[in-house]
């Protein structure tokens, strides 16, 4: 429909959309003022998946469904999204800033001849004109933007903005359009294999446990994996940790990593470089324990504990046990 929001659909690539949405969706129905529109490209919609997103407030669903968008490529994606765009004229584009969408929505922005606000953390409408506000200069500095034509295309931080209330039973009407879809001009990815960690997702989760250079060495993360598997948080990793080699990049927090914005953070043996700061400061509470009482993350801190995290996890670990065991 002209002038809907659209939420570029994040799905966990087994037919679901992630928890992410309901907070895209909910954004977009409080600016539109009604219900927002999902747009969903994959290999194969899920009847369980088109439910959730009815249940998160979508009024329509549009499915792009082909076994060429799979695995994801984003020349094939954009050709595709960009094509339904120029039909339906939307007023707005919004997806949650992840690995892919930020990729997707970038040059999706681009293709369409329109500008970015990336890493957005608040919207108004001033008028008839939207405004988005976004951190610049490693999160020192939050400016307000708007755009010069639309549509507004725009991705938002996860855990900044107020979830979809779900309402079971509800249902969004599903259109399936015929677009044509783009040959593949590059091969990004020959095979995928991602090990599980039992553990909540790092963008997603309300809980963030990450350990910097003070971990010493990668075998010691299992303490805070410990940790993490006893409250239900993520383990994420500074920018040292991940160059030193000892965690994976998709761990990474940080300009050059993650943004997150989660209910509770704590940094271990995590000095508080600029560009670690930038993808954590907006996280509601925030605990550092660092040997040097001097590091600086103790200044962005709501608590400090200076000690040695190796003395300090044990004991959070078997206090937090013996706190829900009761």
């Amino acid at each position: 429909m002209p002038n809907a929001f659209w939420c570029f659909v994040e799905d966990d690539r087994q037919g679901m959309p992630k928890k992410v949405m309901a907070e895209v969706l909910g954004e977009a129905a409080r600016l539109a003022g009604g219900q927002p529109e999902a747009v969903w490209i994959t290999d194969k919609a899920s009847d369980a998946g088109l439910t959730q997103l009815g249940e998160w407030g979508a009024g329509k669903v549009w499915v792009l469904e082909n076994a060429a968008f799979a695995p994801y490529r984003s020349e094939v994606w954009v050709g595709a999204a960009a094509e339904l765009a120029a039909k339906e004229s939307p007023r707005a584009i919004f997806g949650p800033v992840t690995s892919r969408q930020r990729e997707f929505v970038a040059r999706l922005a681009a293709r369409l001849g329109v500008g970015l606000a990336a890493d957005c953390v608040g919207f108004a409408l001033e008028g008839d004109r939207l405004v988005a506000t976004r951190p610049i200069y490693a999160g020192k500095l939050l400016a307000k933007v708007a755009w010069a034509k639309g549509p507004c295309v725009a991705t938002l931080r996860p855990n900044v903005f107020r979830p979809a209330d779900a309402q079971p039973g509800r249902t969004a009407a599903v259109e399936r359009p015929a677009v044509s879809i783009p040959g593949a001009t590059m091969t990004f990815v020959e095979r995928r294999e991602e090990a599980a960690t039992g553990l909540p997702e790092l963008a997603e989760a309300e809980i963030v446990l990450s350990g910097g250079r003070g971990m010493k060495a990668p075998e010691n993360y299992v303490i805070l994996e410990d940790m993490a598997r006893v409250i239900g948080a993520a383990v994420g990793a500074s920018r040292a940790a991940v160059d030193a080699g000892w965690r994976p990049h998709r761990f990474q927090i940080g300009q050059t990593g993650r943004t997150i914005s989660p209910k509770l953070y704590m940094g271990f043996g995590v000095s508080g470089a600029i560009q670690h700061l930038a993808g954590m400061r907006t996280s509601k509470i925030i605990v550092a324990v660092n040997k040097d009482p001097e590091a600086p993350i103790f200044k962005i801190a709501d608590y400090g504990i200076v000690a040695d995290l190796f003395e300090v996890v044990p004991e959070l670990t078997r206090e937090f046990k013996r706190l829900l065991e009761k």
